[in-house]
């Protein structure tokens, strides 16, 4: 089992920048692939990005593909999201998950943190 800790949300301008991490107490943070999810007011929780065990090919919603990087270091157990060109829309509350599956990583992750509210304002 793997326990996740979000932590780098809050207030940003549109424009500006944040980046989120997620702390893993798992010693085997590799054995895991990381995904990164998010929940707006009222709406679904979506699909943003994940990465592989080793942080190889990443995948990214559209909505995010050029503006968003996903990345991690399995020497500190911690994965990042690195969030560029932030838009009012980007407004949610952002989760981090893991699961040993790739494919199951972007559906239904195994793992979850609590998730870190990011704002953005116009």
């Amino acid at each position: 089992q793997v326990q996740l800790v979000e932590s780098g949300g809050g207030l940003a301008q549109a424009g500006g920048s944040l980046r989120l991490s997620c702390a893993a107490s798992e010693g085997t943070f590799s054995n895991y692939a990381v995904g990164w999810f998010r929940q707006a007011p009222g709406k679904a929780r979506e699909f943003v990005a994940r990465t592989t065990w080793s942080g190889g090919p990443k995948y990214y919603a559209d909505f995010v593909k050029g503006r968003f990087a996903i990345s991690r270091d399995n020497t500190k157990n911690t994965a990042y999201l690195q969030m560029n060109n932030l838009k009012p829309e980007d407004t949610a509350v952002y989760y981090c998950a893991a699961d040993p599956s790739l494919v199951k990583v972007t559906t239904a992750p195994l793992y979850w943190g609590q998730g870190t509210q990011v704002t953005v304002s116009s």
